[in-house]
């Protein structure tokens, strides 16, 4: 029986689902500071722990344990979940890190940059040929990278592991491919992070401040304990999403993250922007005009490929 065509309404389906991602992804950094008090490492350690405890109810209530099962009996499948867990930690902990520090804007600057870098990556390490308009947007980036660092004077190091760590992370979630489905892949990388997250709880328990998980009243106790849904719901989202719709739709409502968290960066949180940060993020911007035209244009040869010789 040949596959059927996705209707509207599934498209539709997959374009809420999507975006319901993104911006939660947008308001993510709100919630971090809602748990203030609490360090960044005791933060991360808890949705570690916490997105471990939320998979495992969620492949209880979906019976999805044959699932797990058949992934855990391959070796290279486990290695690669491994791997992927990994980079997510860096990436959680990195982007702790800058929403509870003030650096807010400079994490929406990660995720600005962050589908040029997956482009770099599909050429480097997957030997993918890529259009003109691209290498316009790697160059532009590139630029904007180089204005900050000189200008402002200050390494965007937040940024830039962010979006290497979160595309690298892509790249290997594109090796695993269909064969994990999304609750198994994060039960599996939680699993494998939950010794670091032990060893950080017993460091932060070493420190004058201590746990702080259960000591600042109920409240904040309800808030930390719901690390672990709101780390995996978007995942699970975003995962709905991509299924429905083509990955051209993706890739411009993806920018709603970054736009999301500059704004609350910059009107809500108060972050200072100096005229050489602007320079900089005016000359991002310009990058992923550039590279949106270039999905658009892709997008429209698809559709029209006479029309275009």
């Amino acid at each position: 029986m040949p596959l059927e065509t996705p209707t509207r309404a599934t498209r539709t389906a997959g374009v809420a689902y999507a975006a319901a991602a993104y911006l939660l992804w947008g308001v993510l950094p709100l919630y971090f500071l809602l748990v203030a008090p609490t360090s960044p490492w005791e933060v991360v350690a808890w949705r570690v722990i916490l997105s471990l405890v939320f998979c495992v109810i969620l492949l209880a209530a979906t019976r999805g344990w044959r699932a797990l099962g058949a992934i855990v009996r391959q070796p290279r499948l486990l290695v690669l979940t491994a791997l992927a867990g990994l980079l997510i930690y860096v990436n959680w902990q990195v982007f702790v890190i800058g929403a509870l520090t003030g650096h807010v804007v400079e994490t929406s600057l990660g995720y600005f940059i962050n589908p040029i870098t997956t482009v770099l990556l599909g050429v480097f390490v997957l030997r993918e040929r890529i259009r003109r308009l691209q290498w316009v947007a790697i160059g532009v980036a590139a630029i904007a990278v180089v204005v900050i660092v000189v200008a402002y004077g200050a390494f965007p190091w937040i940024a830039l592991t962010l979006t290497a760590s979160f595309g690298v992370y892509g790249l290997i979630k594109k090796k695993i491919g269909p064969a994990v489905d999304a609750v198994s892949g994060l039960t599996l990388e939680s699993f494998w992070l939950i010794p670091i997250a032990v060893l950080q709880l017993a460091l932060v328990a070493l420190t004058p401040a201590g746990i702080t998980f259960g000591t600042n009243g109920p409240a904040h106790a309800v808030v930390l304990s719901l690390a672990g849904v709101v780390t995996a719901v978007p995942l699970l989202l975003f995962a709905a999403g991509t299924r429905r719709v083509d990955l051209t739709v993706i890739g411009m409502i993806q920018f709603v993250t970054p736009v999301m968290q500059f704004i609350l960066g910059v009107a809500v949180l108060g972050e200072p922007m100096p005229a050489e940060r602007w320079a900089g993020f005016i000359i991002v911007w310009v990058a992923i005009v550039v590279f949106i035209a270039d999905l658009l244009l892709a997008a429209r040869r698809v559709r029209n490929p006479v029309s275009d010789r």
